[in-house]
């Protein structure tokens, strides 16, 4: 019987929101309560816990969870907490376990820490020992770092963008786990790719970006591959190894891991081009969207509040009312005044709001007079994976031909779960205001007569030469001009 140890902690954050998070906005489960909390949700965790359990020969040891929607850096003093709880979790453990799984992000960051990740799993190694196998899974966004790879075994990462294998990406973990507990001896070769990218052909579905991922998926039947995949990280996260990387796992074999991951890591660096987004300038969007019949959509990627972006965004609505807009909008914002306002006017009521601008100072307030139309306490299944939400007080406000939503705080909204949830299709309005980069293309692409891709302000914005990196090794694609690159296979073998 094989005792294995699970816990994990999650988070990406942008270094381009000046909104710090807290410990509050983490969910943080303890001891018992994990397996349970994740019964049923399309988690890295569940899907672990799976094969362990389908194993017969495992006995799960669960300790410690946190997690957070992606927001700002988190303040360093909550980080210490959640340190402190993680790393106390574990201490009981030591020398009576076989194996750890972690499940992880790589793109967190605090206003001091800038490796979180390679923190917790350095702590990890003091306390459990360095015979003690760690496998982690991650967000394909993730920044592996040196420090992380120095301390793990192995690792599982997400193949496909948008997310749809976080359960799946935690059974490659376990499973590479018990082969490892079972004689494996795995070589991890990591090659980094001075390069940023965003845009369409990252869709793993339909892009260039999903060709690399197919090859490794096939590279996968060979026994001897034991894991792998290619991380882009998040453009958003400025941080020192901030960079695309290719990531294989083999048993023993050296060579062969780094020929592969050079191999995709040239693969990668030959795209890098072609994996930028084509941007819309705003008020050409909001004019072109106007002569169409629709139904249209705005992604406002600059502002996604699952990229780390504060959702107080008002740019596309603000244009829209500068061009008397023609047509029905519809729109999320993450406005609590605005929100505590609508409670206070009560349904039916009328008011005078100031909208957007509450958080991120780039955006300014613009004053409509509004109908609240619904109230909620914000608590609705995210579409997706049917994961609990939690937007606080929440409110929907009509002026004229615009209806927005205005949360307390920011969710995730890759899918249509805040527009369904509070009764409003988006299919029922002209146009729709996404604020994320990329969805599952049946929540909105699949029937609407466009997609705009806006280049408008925030903390996300695809325009990355925008956002002013300070921290990140440079010279890096596209941020300046004339970069190479000579692959270089990094060996880490435990």
């Amino acid at each position: 019987m094989h005792r294995v140890l699970i816990a994990g902690c999650k988070q990406e954050i942008s270094s381009f929101n000046p909104v710090t998070c807290t410990y509050d906005d983490f969910d943080v489960v303890f001891g018992d309560d994990i397996i349970p909390t994740n019964e049923g949700q399309l988690t890295s965790v569940r899907g672990a816990a799976d094969i362990f359990r389908a194993h017969g020969g495992v006995e799960m040891i669960t300790t410690y969870t946190a997690g957070a929607v992606s927001a700002g850096p988190l303040e360093h003093s909550s980080f210490e907490r959640i340190a402190r709880e993680f790393l106390d979790s574990i201490k009981p453990h030591a020398g009576k376990i076989e194996g750890v799984y972690f499940s992880m992000h790589g793109s967190m960051g605090t206003t001091q820490e800038l490796d979180p990740e390679g923190y917790l799993l350095e702590e990890s190694r003091k306390i459990l020992g360095e015979e003690v196998p760690i496998v982690i899974s991650m967000d394909l966004h993730g920044v592996l770092t040196e420090k992380m790879c120095r301390h793990i075994n192995g690792i599982s990462m997400f193949h496909t963008y948008p997310h749809v294998d976080l359960a799946e990406t935690g059974e490659r973990a376990a499973r590479l786990l018990l082969q490892i507990l079972d004689g494996a001896e795995p070589v991890i070769a990591r090659v980094t790719v001075p390069a940023l990218v965003r845009g369409d052909e990252l869709i793993t579905e339909t892009g260039c970006y999903g060709e690399q991922i197919r090859a490794v998926k096939q590279l996968m039947s060979d026994d001897s591959i034991l894991g792998g995949g290619f991380l882009i990280g998040n453009p958003f996260t400025d941080v020192p190894e901030l960079c695309s990387q290719a990531v294989i796992v083999t048993d023993g074999d050296e060579e062969k891991a780094a020929q592969i991951a050079t191999g995709l890591a040239e693969d990668f660096w030959a795209n890098r081009a072609k994996m930028q987004s084509k941007l819309v300038p705003l008020p050409d969007a909001v004019t072109k969207a106007a002569g169409m019949k629709g139904p249209v959509i705005f992604t406002d990627a600059a502002d996604a509040t699952s990229s780390g972006a504060t959702g107080d965004s008002n740019a596309i609505i603000a244009e829209m009312v500068k061009q008397n807009y023609p047509h029905t909008a519809l729109a999320p914002l993450v406005d609590a005044p605005a929100a505590e306002a609508a409670f206070d006017a009560g349904v039916g009521g009328t008011f005078r709001a100031k909208l957007g601008g509450s958080l991120d100072p780039r955006f300014k307030p613009m004053k409509m007079d509004v109908t609240v139309e619904m109230l909620s306490n914000g608590r609705f299944p995210l579409e997706s994976w049917d994961t609990p939400l939690n937007s606080g007080p929440t409110a929907v406000l009509k002026s004229g031909n615009f209806t927005i939503i205005v949360t307390s705080r920011a969710v995730s909204l890759f899918d249509r779960s805040l527009f369904l949830a509070h009764g409003r299709d988006p299919q029922r309005f002209h146009s729709t205001v996404v604020k994320s980069p990329h969805c599952q293309p049946q929540f909105f692409d699949d029937w609407a007569e466009i997609n705009l891709n806006v280049d408008a302000p925030g903390a996300t914005s695809a325009n990355l030469k925008s956002l002013g990196h300070k921290v990140c090794k440079r010279p890096i694609y596209p941020l300046d001009e004339g970069v190479t690159f000579e692959p270089n296979a990094e060996i880490y073998r435990r």
